[in-house]
């Protein structure tokens, strides 16, 4: 079974009893790091909308959303002792005291296009929100970055796979 077909499996019960919120919810857990499959069940519901059980606007709406509230939620804890929890925890996520390093000093130089980019790649993905309020990154660039990332990750997962859908289907 392929990895879209789980995800498709686990999230179409979700979404047939509680619609996008579904999806709103484990994107937006997954977006302050807790391991969910945020991508997979993005594209999950992006080929339920194709075949009309979801709004493919609702899809979108969700995905964006869950992923702004979720990096800036990250943000927050980052803000407030999070470095302490990376530290403590970052080994759950193959995240060492050398990768930690090396990720704070790339939001330093490159904070703006760091959480911009970052939802597109794995991990960091879950802990740019983490990362960005732990070195103290201005308020005002994350959430810009944050909202624009999240509007092309949410949109190229919610529309390719939407108007794709025959290929994705190959894939399954």
């Amino acid at each position: 079974m392929s990895i879209l077909q789980d995800a498709l499996a686990w999230i179409e019960p979700a979404v047939a009893a509680y619609g996008a919120f579904a999806l709103f919810l484990i994107i937006y857990l997954e977006s302050f790091g807790v391991p969910l499959p945020g991508e997979s069940s993005l594209i999950a519901a992006a080929l339920l909308a194709s075949r009309g059980d979801l709004a493919i606007g609702h899809v979108f709406l969700a995905a964006w959303l869950g992923g702004v509230l979720g990096d800036s939620t990250g943000y927050l804890i980052g803000r407030f002792g999070g470095r302490r929890l990376l530290q403590r925890f970052g080994s759950w996520v193959k995240l060492t005291p050398e990768r930690l390093a090396r990720l704070e000093e790339m939001a330093r130089r490159r904070g703006f296009l760091m959480v911009l980019t970052a939802r597109f790649i794995v991990v960091l993905r879950q802990l740019n929100g983490l990362v960005a309020g732990s070195i103290g990154m201005p308020w005002t660039h994350f959430v810009v970055a944050n909202i624009l990332g999240a509007a092309l990750w949410a949109g190229l997962w919610t529309l390719g796979p939407y108007f794709f859908t025959d290929v994705f289907h190959r894939w399954l």
